[in-house]
């Protein structure tokens, strides 16, 4: 077996260091700089070849590809050169894992997400959901990320939204946000479609105290029901499924109004079931159903008032101090 001396420099004896590893260095060196070398040859001729018509999108992948395929060239470069001995290449493994794990918590995290994601359906594409903070359509799930075309909010629902949401009711706002997985450990998600494809909604209605409150009833309930009478059959129908198989008891689906007494005026709330999505278009044409009948019926909708009462003036005339 030849065995090499350790290398000297000014009479010191360079621990660690010995003409076999200096024979390793010069070889990894070498290796490094053939493999940079290829990959900027491949976009040099990429380039050459696109020209004038050149595509963005094609030089981009074509980056990522070739340095993907060189770390993979260089990494088994290394390995061929460093670790000629199975033994030492285990125990080096052994420590890069754990490295690794440590250095890439957030990101084995995140894979786990994923899995629990997929295991447990917690959603899938096409769900509309609220996670990480963001509501809106799932349109692409990958093993660390998911990526969420988001929507906005009514008002009373986004004062504090961060960041600034501009759409004041469940409509796409046009931002595509990417939700790292391991979000799903730290807080709830949210599904607005995954077992039951309907939620139920409210519409607040303060009406005087003097007025008509049977006849604003009975406005509100016909207004719902015509509202959603397309869909009756279907919410039904998935209200008794979602019933049977998690043993809960749901609210009925039909509309009902509900009264709540206040200082200024009796709040009839009526309550109904719509679709996910849609429920924007469905509550404005309520709306104007709604003003529509009230001023038929004369009807008014209580607001907040201040009266004020103008006093006329006193005169106050001046007795002088040494008047008898």
């Amino acid at each position: 077996m030849l065995r090499v001396g350790a290398v000297e420099l000014l009479g010191v004896k360079l621990i660690g260091l010995d003409s076999n590893v200096l024979h390793k260095l010069a070889l990894t060196i070498a290796a490094l700089a053939i493999v940079v070398a290829i990959r900027y040859l491949v976009v040099f001729v990429l380039r050459i070849l696109t020209g004038r018509h050149r595509n963005d999108r094609l030089t981009f992948w074509t980056r990522q590809g070739t340095s993907l395929a060189m770390v993979a060239l260089a990494i088994v470069a290394l390995i061929s050169i460093w670790f000629d001995n199975p033994t030492r290449l285990g125990t080096a493994a052994g420590f890069v894992t754990a490295g690794l794990a440590i250095a890439a918590q957030r990101a084995v995290t995140a894979f786990a997400g994923y899995l629990v994601i997929m295991r447990g359906k917690t959603f899938t594409v096409g769900d509309r959901i609220k996670m990480g903070g963001v509501r809106g359509d799932v349109i692409a799930l990958g093993f660390l990320q998911t990526r969420i075309l988001e929507m906005g909010q009514p008002p009373d629902v986004n004062e504090q939204e961060d960041p600034g949401m501009w759409v004041r009711a469940r409509q796409y706002t046009g931002r595509i946000v990417t939700v790292t997985n391991d979000k799903l450990f730290d807080e709830p998600v949210y599904n607005f479609t995954r077992e039951f494809s309907f939620i139920w909604e409210e519409m607040p209605i303060p009406v005087p105290y003097r007025g008509d409150r049977a006849r604003a009833e009975q406005i509100l309930l016909d207004t719902a029901r015509k509202a959603t009478e397309g869909y009756a059959t279907e919410a039904n129908a998935e209200r008794d499924r979602v019933q049977r198989e998690y043993g809960i008891q749901l609210d009925e689906y039909a509309p009902r109004v509900f009264w709540r007494l206040t200082d200024n005026w009796v709040e009839l709330s009526v309550r109904f079931i719509v679709p996910a999505r849609g429920v924007r278009g469905i509550k404005d044409q309520m709306t104007r159903t709604i003003l529509a009948e009230f001023d038929r019926a004369g009807l008014e909708i209580a607001s907040s008032t201040i009266e004020i009462s103008r006093v006329a003036p006193v005169p106050i005339k001046r007795v002088p101090a040494n008047a008898s």
